[in-house]
C-alpha cells in the first residue's frame, strides 16, 4: 500500500512569494507551494494537505496555533502513516518542543520542516527539505512500523529530535543544531537512521493528546552589572508563574546576598524557576558555589535542556494544573527525551 502522508501548511518562508510592488516576502497559499515542487509526484505517495487560513509568519505563532496543529494531527491520526508540518524557521524549535509534550504516546512521525529561501526561488533549500521530510514521514522498518515515532525537525542534512533542536543560524541552510543530543538521522546519498538515538517503542499505548498550555511564563537573561531593582521587577511581573533563568556557563549566577535573597524570595512565593545555560551546548552542573547556591534555594537544575524546550515544558506542566511540587518533580524527569537525567 502507498504511504499516506498529511502535510500541515502553517506558512513560513518555504511558502512565501515576493510582492511585485514592495518586494517584501509574504505568505502564499499551498497551491503555489506545490506547483514549485513537481518532483513530489514521483514519490508515489498519497499526499493530502490542510493549511492555516491565512498562512502566518512563524513570528506570529502562539499557543492557539500549537493547539490547532496538535488537533489536526489527532483528528487525522488513524488516517495517515505520517505528518509533515511546514513552518517558519524563527519559532520552529518552540513548536517542535511544544508538540512533543502535547502529543503524549506519539507512535507516528511528525516531521517539521521549512526553508531559508522561498520554494519558488531558483536556488532554494525548500524543495529538498520538503521531499526529504516526506520520505522520512513514510519510512518504515522491516516490520512495517514507522522508523520515526516522535516529533522531529528535518533541515538540510540532519533529522533532529524536535525538543533538542535550536535555530543557530539566520543565514545558513543548515539552520538548526542539536548540541546536546545526536541527530536521529543523517541525510546524504541516502537517509541513515541512528537506531540508538531514535525514541521507539514496541508497545502501543493510545495517543493521549494534552492541549492545555499555560503561557504564564517568562525568561530572564543574567548579565554582569544587573541591578537588584531590575531583577526584582522581572521576578514580580504580574501573572507570571514560571521563569526560565538563563545563567552563565555551567549554571552560574552572582553570589551576592542581594541576588540570592531576591531569587529565594521569589521561590518562596511559589514562583517556579528553571536554571538553563546561556551557552549553546553543555549542561547546567552546580559544581561551583555560584550554581550550588541556586539549587540550595529551590531553583530547578535544567541540565542540558534547550531554552525552547524549557519554556514549552513549563507551559505544558502549568497547563495541566499540577501543584508546584509535582511540576518541580516533572521538570526533573524526561517526559519525551527532552533532557538527559
Amino acid at each position: 500500500m502507498k504511504p499516506r502522508i498529511l502535510i500541515i501548511y502553517t506558512g513560513g518562508t518555504i511558502g512565501m512569494i515576493e510582492d511585485p510592488k514592495t518586494k517584501v516576502l509574504r505568505p502564499f497559499d499551498f497551491t503555489h507551494l506545490m506547483e514549485n515542487v513537481p518532483k513530489v509526484k514521483k514519490l508515489d505517495y498519497v499526499i493530502d494537505n490542510v493549511q492555516f487560513d491565512p498562512p502566518i509568519d512563524s513570528s506570529d505563532m502562539d499557543v492557539a496555533h500549537w493547539q490547532e496543529i496538535a488537533r489536526t494531527i489527532v483528528e487525522n491520526y488513524d488516517k495517515y502513516d505520517g505528518f509533515v508540518v511546514l513552518h517558519g524557521t524563527d519559532t520552529m524549535a518552540y513548536t517542535a518542543s511544544a508538540l512533543s509534550f502535547m502529543l503524549e504516546n506519539l507512535r507516528k512521525p511528525v516531521i517539521i520542516t521549512g526553508s531559508q529561501l522561498p520554494i519558488g526561488e531558483v536556488r532554494t533549500d525548500g524543495e529538498e527539505n520538503l521531499i526529504t521530510a516526506l520520505q522520512i514521514a513514510a519510512a518504515a522498518d522491516r516490520d512495517g512500523r514507522p522508523m520515526v515515532q516522535e516529533v522531529a525537525i528535518l533541515f538540510e542534512n540532519d533529522l533532529l529530535r524536535g525538543n533538542r533542536a535550536t535555530k543557530h543560524s539566520a543565514n545558513n541552510f543548515d539552520a538548526f543544531k542539536s548540541h546536546n543530543y545526536p541527530p536521529l538521522a543523517k541525510i546524504g546519498l541516502g537517509i541513515t537512521f541512528d537506531a540508538d538515538a531514535l525514541q521507539r517503542s514496541s508497545s502501543l499505548p493510545p495517543l493521549n493528546p494534552r492541549y492545555a498550555m499555560d503561557p504564564s511564563v517568562a525568561s530572564i537573561d543574567l548579565f554582569p552589572g544587573m541591578k537588584e531593582s531590575t531583577l526584582r521587577h522581572m521576578l514580580s511581573a504580574p501573572g507570571v508563574k514560571g521563569v526560565v533563568m538563563r545563567t552563565f556557563g555551567a549554571g552560574n549566577a552572582p553570589t551576592a546576598d542581594w541576588f540570592v535573597n531576591t531569587v529565594k524570595e521569589a521561590v518562596d512565593r511559589g514562583l517556579i524557576i528553571v536554571n538553563v545555560t546561556q551557552c549553546p551546548s553543555g549542561i547546567v552542573h552546580p559544581r561551583y558555589q555560584a550554581g550550588d547556591k541556586l539549587e540550595a534555594i529551590g531553583v530547578i537544575c535544567g541540565r542540558d535542556i534547550t531554552f525552547e524546550a524549557a519554556i514549552t515544558k513549563l507551559m505544558f506542566l502549568l497547563g495541566i494544573g499540577l501543584p508546584a511540587q509535582a511540576i518541580k518533580k516533572y521538570l526533573n524527569t524526561a517526559l519525551c527525551g527532552e533532557v538527559t537525567i
